[in-house]
């Protein structure tokens, strides 16, 4: 990624393919002038840049004098050495989409160099511990280590002691997890304190004289939820008796005092203006049917404002089954918002899974151009204005369902003769394709042939399974 400040004045070329040319020079005609610099174009004789190679290109380019510098479409990251051999002047490989170029100039969606720190650590809860096995437990606690939790919670069963408490946090200890024991009864806590928990949720009116005795910080809740009942007589006896401790109001699902219990969060912190504190954030993500990332985030938001440096989720219901690392990544994103006093706008799109930060499109006439200029009868999928499109030499076939789409293509519309290409292998390739092209108009995702779909920070990276032609003139497929 090039720096904005260090392009005034320069001359710089882009590389390119036919298909791309109107759309890039329409973004170059602005960012010049935006960041004073001159451009010109390198148009090579290829339809899509994707298929470009450094090697290739340093055949066909042309530099004109007085360049400063060249820039080529991000596929050609690899091997850029083949190109530089070439030329004199510095090469750099842009954005696999050159339409993309101011983000690559540092506009739009870019993280800053200082982005990434954080203070709000994460209990990852096990929930419903005694009824899992260890290794059960063991590998939960896995998962959610890997996902960015800082603590393991333990979570027991209230009504019943857990014999086995002790064992559990034992093995989760030896193992190298910071675990804290989520329980009420003083004798599971002694158990798991004894066995290396570290922190206790969580401690009231009903268990704060065993607190003394355990020697670890604990996390004090009220009596009385509603009223904050009881709370400040335990928070004066635990500081007077010298223990370690965070206040939790407890946060309420909505409908059941959900605004009311962040005012009283909000009245404990001007209370207790220097207290720990912590924000059980299960009961919102879990308990509201809504995809998580969203209302983590908003939460996350929330706590840095007020100063509240530890949350408790879990991953229990299926649409919060990722909370622990929306969690990691929306700490590091409100840590910097608010310790810069900027939005939360332009600095992560990891969070954005469901729709892209933004999409780009050629428009009608460019693929009808392509379908005019290209000579072989590989099929090129496009998904812009709410219609798949399926372009070959001499042709341009469009619709919203993919289905409808294929079955115009395999009985020959708009060719002399039905296409000889569709065997199973190939029929298979555009089917795939063609979801993914539907998936992406559905959501108003960005589709771009043989790439993943982009889901934030859940995106599966996808091989490449372009289809290449054989000796035979037999379509087959290929990683290339």
């Amino acid at each position: 990624m090039s720096n904005h400040s260090d392009i005034a004045g320069s001359q710089i070329l882009f590389v390119t393919g036919r298909l791309a040319e109107h759309g890039l020079r329409e973004v170059l005609d602005k960012l010049s002038t935006q960041l004073d610099f001159q451009y010109r174009l390198a148009v090579l004789p290829i339809t899509v840049a994707a298929l470009m190679t450094p090697a290739w290109i340093a055949k066909r380019l042309e530099v004109p004098a007085g360049t400063d510098r060249i820039i080529v479409p991000g596929y050609c990251k690899h091997n850029l050495e083949d190109l530089q051999r070439s030329v004199s002047i510095p090469v750099e490989a842009g954005p696999h989409d050159m339409r993309k170029i101011p983000q690559h100039f540092g506009l739009g969606y870019q993280r800053p160099e200082d982005y990434g720190a954080y203070d709000i650590e994460i209990l990852g809860e096990i929930n419903h511990a005694p009824r899992l096995s260890l290794d059960e437990i063991i590998h939960q606690a896995r998962q959610l280590k890997a996902s960015g939790a800082d603590y393991i919670d333990v979570g027991c069963d209230p009504g019943d002691q857990w014999s086995g408490v002790g064992d559990c946090v034992r093995s989760l200890v030896d193992q190298g997890f910071q675990v804290s024991i989520d329980s009420l009864n003083p004798v599971e806590i002694a158990a798991a304190v004894d066995a290396g928990a570290s922190l206790v949720l969580s401690v009231n009116r009903s268990n704060r004289d065993a607190a003394v005795d355990w020697g670890v910080p604990v996390v004090v809740i009220p009596d009385d939820f509603e009223t904050l009942g009881g709370l400040d007589d335990t928070v004066e006896f635990l500081a007077s008796a010298g223990v370690p401790l965070r206040i939790d109001p407890i946060l309420e699902p909505i409908g059941c005092g959900f605004t009311a219990s962040l005012h009283r969060y909000i009245q404990v912190r001007a209370r207790y203006p220097d207290a720990e504190m912590m924000m059980g954030i299960g009961n919102i993500s879990e308990l509201t049917d809504v995809d998580s990332a969203g209302v983590n985030t908003l939460l996350l938001g929330i706590c840095q404002e007020l100063g509240i440096r530890s949350v408790l989720t879990t991953e229990v219901i299926n649409w919060a089954r990722s909370s622990v690392q929306e969690c990691d990544i929306a700490r590091r994103m409100m840590h910097y918002a608010i310790n810069n006093q900027v939005p939360p706008k332009h600095l992560e799109t990891q969070l954005l899974t469901l729709r892209d930060a933004e999409t780009t499109s050629f428009g009608a006439q460019a693929l009808d151009a392509l379908a005019d200029s290209i000579k072989d009868p590989n099929y090129r999928i496009y998904a812009e204005d709410g219609l798949i499109h399926l372009v070959s030499a001499g042709l341009h076939l469009s619709d919203p369902d993919p289905f409808k789409l294929f079955e115009r293509l395999a009985e020959g519309e708009g060719q002399e003769k039905p296409p000889h290409n569709l065997d199973a292998s190939h029929s298979f390739y555009l089917g795939y394709e063609m979801a993914k092209a539907l998936t992406a108009l559905t959501l108003s995702k960005q589709y771009t042939q043989d790439e993943s779909l982009n889901w934030g920070f859940l995106t599966q990276p996808e091989t490449s399974h372009r289809l290449t032609r054989s000796r035979t003139d037999k379509p087959r497929l290929s990683d290339t």
